[in-house]
């Protein structure tokens, strides 16, 4: 298991001061609130764009901001759609594909230090 994270957000986060990260293949991500055991991340995505299967040992529940994802969880696609949710219990298989452009809002616990680039 990776090192916890040892550091937090400000207690109050203004989208429009933080810094949006490119992550390639039509997918960016802004992380906002976190702290050791809780953090939010809101994920761009572009029409195509394909957050790959993968699986980590944090909870993950997400929340469809905006636009249309089939949605892969432990052997189940769903297409899901703004106001739509989702929840990734730890270890699990997981992916999305964009079929409209839109944002995912990411919760993870604990906060992902991979993100933050502590811990490695």
């Amino acid at each position: 298991m990776a090192t916890a994270v040892k550091s937090s957000s400000p207690a109050f986060v203004e989208a429009g001061k933080m810094e949006k990260e490119d992550l390639g293949g039509g997918i960016s991500r802004q992380i906002l609130g976190y702290g050791p055991d809780l953090m939010i991340v809101r994920v761009w995505f572009e029409e195509g764009s394909v957050g790959d299967v993968h699986s980590h040992y944090h909870s993950q529940s997400t929340l469809v901001e905006s636009g249309k994802f089939e949605v892969f969880v432990d052997g189940e696609k769903k297409v899901l759609e703004a106001g739509d949710s989702f929840y990734i219990a730890p270890h699990l298989d997981h992916g999305a594909v964009c079929l409209e452009p839109g944002v995912l809002i990411d919760t993870f616990s604990p906060a992902r230090e991979d993100f933050l680039g502590e811990g490695n």
